[in-house]
């Protein structure tokens, strides 16, 4: 048995994780989005996908995976809907801007046709082994996969975490940490902590009070898929969501979100912020939100695209900028955090309205990453989906606490003794 990294080794984005033995399984297949858009490498061969969660940094070539062949893939059913909201998006993107994807809509439909949605806890059979996927408290749907090897020569239990979180937020009560043979661990944060997350919701609330007081905008970049939800929730909380618009595709996400509520914490919360919330349907929607003050909650969350870039270049001077999420190097949320600037159109603009950066991260950070790993009791531990410093750190520190540890590239592979 192998492990071979396709993807999502040493970086983040394109998580693409393939365990190679007597059927070939691939864990996740996404794509990566900087200053360029880039595919898993090489061309594998794949009896079943399995997909932890939406976001297309693991779901975005999903599609890819059936331009000659039709497997199975398995995920829950919210994941399943949120994927084909951000995969057909990306369809359009590519089309208008002339740009390459890797599948095409027949692959989509391909995808669509042969998923297989299970719920958290329900164990899935495919030859001789079993597949189940329990809560990874990242987003709606976000999954922790156990592949148990148990009807062949040897038993086996390899969990790949997907992007997880142990502590609970407003709609997700946090991951529960599965005992493994072979663990298969993101290390976004794996060498800092997230700051106290009670402190920085209070922060946030009190200077978009003082922003609305002060007669400006506030403009929250959100990803659409999880984040939006979350800030919603938070934003209802605090009695600010109804002064609050909703653009862009975090509407449509929304709105799946709440459908599959079972998949959330705190749904009643959600669903009384869809209430009081202000919807743009159309572009002609916006004219006028700008008059008077308030929060527009709106992809894209790095800037580099959606109704966020309409907005900012009209923002009045007493507005404000709310990053609430982290930026990929290479976006023009990055650019923006680091040098106030942005393209717009072709044009590189110097953007005046201040700016916060707030750490509402959806992933573990660096002590919750060392407690799965020890709860989780592996022999094996291979660090993935993290920047190469990242990886490398936290696969050595756990080598020293007696861990067999990884931190491959892409192209690597990881041969498993028995």
């Amino acid at each position: 048995m192998k492990i071979r990294f396709f993807g999502g080794a040493s970086e983040v984005g394109r998580s693409a994780i393939l365990i190679e033995d007597e059927r070939n399984i691939m864990l996740d297949y996404g794509l990566k989005i900087d200053h360029e858009t880039r595919f898993p490498t090489g061309s594998p061969k794949v009896d079943l996908a399995v997909i932890s969660h939406a976001h297309l940094d693991h779901s975005g070539c999903a599609p890819a995976l059936y331009n000659e062949i039709s497997i199975p893939t398995f995920g829950t059913l919210p994941t399943l809907r949120l994927a084909n909201l951000l995969l057909e998006d990306s369809l359009k993107l590519s089309q208008r801007n002339h740009t390459r994807l890797n599948y095409h809509k027949k692959q989509l439909g391909t995808f669509n046709s042969r998923y297989i949605a299970i719920d958290y806890g329900a164990r899935a059979s495919f030859g001789n082994y079993d597949i189940t996927l329990s809560d990874a408290g990242h987003i709606s749907g976000s999954a922790v996969t156990l592949v148990e090897r148990s009807k062949g020569r040897d038993n086996r239990r390899i969990v790949y975490t997907g992007d997880f979180k142990l502590q609970p937020q407003l709609l997700h009560r946090g991951a529960q940490i599965v005992k493994s043979d072979t663990l298969v661990i993101e290390s976004t944060y794996a060498t800092r902590e997230h700051p106290d997350r009670q402190k920085l919701v209070r922060g946030f609330i009190d200077e978009i009070k003082e922003t609305l007081d002060n007669g400006g905008t506030a403009l929250v970049p959100s990803f659409a898929v999880g984040r939006a939800q979350e800030l919603l929730a938070m934003l209802q909380q605090a009695g600010l969501a109804e002064r609050t618009y909703i653009d862009g595709m975090a509407r449509e996400a929304t709105h799946i979100v709440m459908t599959h509520s079972a998949y959330i914490d705190n749904a009643k919360l959600l669903g009384d912020a869809i209430k009081a919330a202000t919807f743009i349907d159309s572009p002609g929607d916006r004219k006028g939100i700008l008059d008077d003050p308030a929060v527009i909650l709106t992809p894209a969350g790095m800037l580099n695209g959606g109704p966020a870039l309409e907005y900012i270049t009209r923002l009045n001077r007493n507005s404000h900028i709310f990053i609430t999420g982290y930026q990929v190097e290479g976006t023009n949320g990055r650019s923006l955090v680091e040098t106030g600037r942005i393209d717009v159109d072709g044009e590189r603009r110097k953007i005046a309205t201040p700016i916060s950066v707030y750490d509402f991260s959806a992933h573990a950070g660096k002590s919750d990453l060392y407690k799965y790993v020890r709860e989780s009791t592996p022999n094996t531990v291979i660090c993935v989906h993290g920047d190469p410093a990242n990886t490398k750190a936290f696969a050595e520190e756990l080598k020293g606490e007696g861990f067999d540890a990884y931190a491959p590239i892409v192209g690597d592979s990881i041969e498993l003794s028995n």
